[in-house]
């Protein structure tokens, strides 16, 4: 018998079958859909406005720094990625290759590739190369340094199993890469981009997120040190939500991109690439949804507030819609966060069923307006992070007054909550037996579900870790930043270990 007690928006439900209420819940609150192009997703103008506004803080993040934005080719010459040989071995499988360059009528009379192209084209799966190769143009000397750039883009990477937002062929992304005449700062503006990954997840997408190192086996193909924030979904699963590499001066080397000193000698620069990418909408869904839908964040909805104009009676029509009209004027002069609110009205005829609609689709607030309200002068609100029973009128002036306080309210709600579950499932763990029982599934048929996060020692070697991901479909998410350093014994093979890392399954 199903778990589900009571009718929700959303079938199966989260605790019934987790995978399908993810793909349910982004069909409901018509987010995407998935494309006729195997692998890819179409992003519908909701998902899209989630997207932009994730844009638009990253953006905005990345710019304080002095990082600026540019556009590189989709197209990378294979011998550039040939160039580095650990970032071609680490990308080759998921290489798209273009290799003619027209069509032309075969024998039967259907489209055949013609010209072959003297050397393959790869669609991008990452950029390092094909930058690396314009930073070797722009660079000369010390006064070019240092050089911070950002590029909106898409890229492509042929997976095998594909589940929207989380892992298409193609998705959208920003990738960052910078150059620098010393490793200091290098690594200081790797740590900083790591942070700005922080911020907006906490921040605005209301995400708690870890941050640390990679172990040198899932670094980035070619980089000297990878770091990560990773977060935990309600399956308590981890998703790693934006990566910054120090790539030491490899790719300086590949692409040959030197300046001139003040001392007038020829030196390698030090090269650094971060990224993120519309992943991040699937880490929101994972985090925030509910049985009946998606649970958006204020800071990053598309829209705010939708208004719920109610007419049971042709006479009522003009004074409902004035009203509503007046008031949605109203909000969208209110300033929150330095842009201001987003007011849908939906006037559609069709029953509660507005109502729900909204619901599904994670929008923070739904005010109606009827006839009595209107007399009352106030409006009936009901939050998305409440139960949807949970609805109250207050006076018009009073619901403008707090409308940023509600707001922020919402928000933080949000991340307390997300906080708190990761709390409740992430466990201190030094006894081999409770760390195989704690990533063991508590039901066969459902062997996704798992403990959630373990703090666990690991002695540092790479056969250890892979023994444990064979076992278990464990791996290592990272090595804590801020985590203090510790003597014990690994968790797996009882050698001597000096610190906790965080264990998990992860998307």
């Amino acid at each position: 018998m199903s778990k589900q007690s009571k009718q929700t928006a959303i079938s199966p439900c989260r605790a019934d079958d987790y995978p399908e209420w993810y793909q349910q819940v982004i069909k409901a609150s018509d987010l995407a859909e998935r494309s006729s192009v195997r692998g890819c997703m179409v992003i519908k103008p909701w998902g899209y406005g989630l997207w932009e506004n994730i844009m638009r803080v990253m953006d905005s993040l990345f710019k304080t720094t002095g990082v600026k934005n540019a556009y590189f080719p989709l197209f990378i010459p294979l011998s550039f990625l040939e160039k580095e040989a650990e970032h071609v071995e680490g990308f080759a499988k998921e290489c798209a290759v273009v290799s003619h360059h027209r069509l032309e009528k075969g024998p039967e009379g259907n489209l055949v590739p013609a010209g072959p192209l003297t050397e393959p084209l790869i669609v991008r799966p990452t950029s390092e190369t094909i930058i690396g190769d314009s930073f070797a143009k722009w660079i000369t000397s010390y006064r070019d340094l240092p050089l911070l750039i950002n590029q909106w883009a898409n890229v492509v990477r042929w997976e095998m199993r594909t589940r929207i937002f989380l892992r298409t062929s193609e998705f959208l992304w920003q990738e960052g890469h910078t150059a620098h005449a010393t490793r200091e700062e290098a690594e200081e503006r790797t740590r900083l981009m790591l942070d700005i990954y922080a911020q907006t997840a906490e921040e605005y997408l209301a995400m708690p997120v870890i941050k640390g190192h990679k172990t040198p086996s899932e670094r980035f193909p070619g980089a000297v040190d990878t770091l990560s924030v990773e977060a935990m979904m309600q399956d308590y699963k981890a998703l790693q939500s934006g990566t910054s590499h120090f790539l030491g001066q490899n790719f300086a080397k590949a692409s040959q991109i030197t300046y001139q000193t003040a001392a007038e000698s020829e030196e390698y620069v030090w090269t650094t690439s971060w990224g993120s990418s519309t992943r991040l909408i699937g880490g929101v869904i994972m985090t925030h949804g509910d049985d009946n839908g998606i649970i958006l964040p204020p800071k990053i909805a598309p829209s705010q507030v939708v208004l719920l104009p109610i007419i049971r009676k042709p006479k009522e029509r003009d004074a409902v819609m004035h009203y509503t009209e007046s008031l949605a004027q109203e909000l969208k002069s209110i300033n929150y966060h330095g842009h201001a609110i987003q007011v849908e009205i939906d006037n559609r005829d069709i029953g509660g069923a507005r109502g729900w609609d909204w619901i599904k689709k994670g929008i923070p607030l739904r005010v109606e307006i009827g006839p009595r309200d209107i007399d009352a002068e106030s409006v009936y609100i009901g939050r998305r992070d409440k139960d949807p029973k949970d609805r109250q009128s207050i006076s018009r002036n009073q619901f403008v007054r707090e409308l940023t306080t509600v707001l922020d309210d919402i928000q933080i709600s949000l991340f307390e909550r997300a906080l708190a579950l990761r709390k409740a499932h992430t466990q201190h763990i030094d006894d081999k037996r409770q760390f195989i029982d704690f990533f063991t599934p508590r039901n066969q048929e459902k062997p996704e579900i798992h403990g959630g996060f373990a703090y666990s020692h690991w002695c540092g070697a790479e056969t250890c870790e892979a023994q444990i991901k064979n076992d278990l479909k464990v791996t290592i998410r990272c090595i804590p930043i801020e985590a203090d350093q510790e003597k014990g014994t690994c968790i797996y093979c009882n050698q001597p270990s000096t610190q906790r890392v965080v264990y998990a399954k992860a998307y």
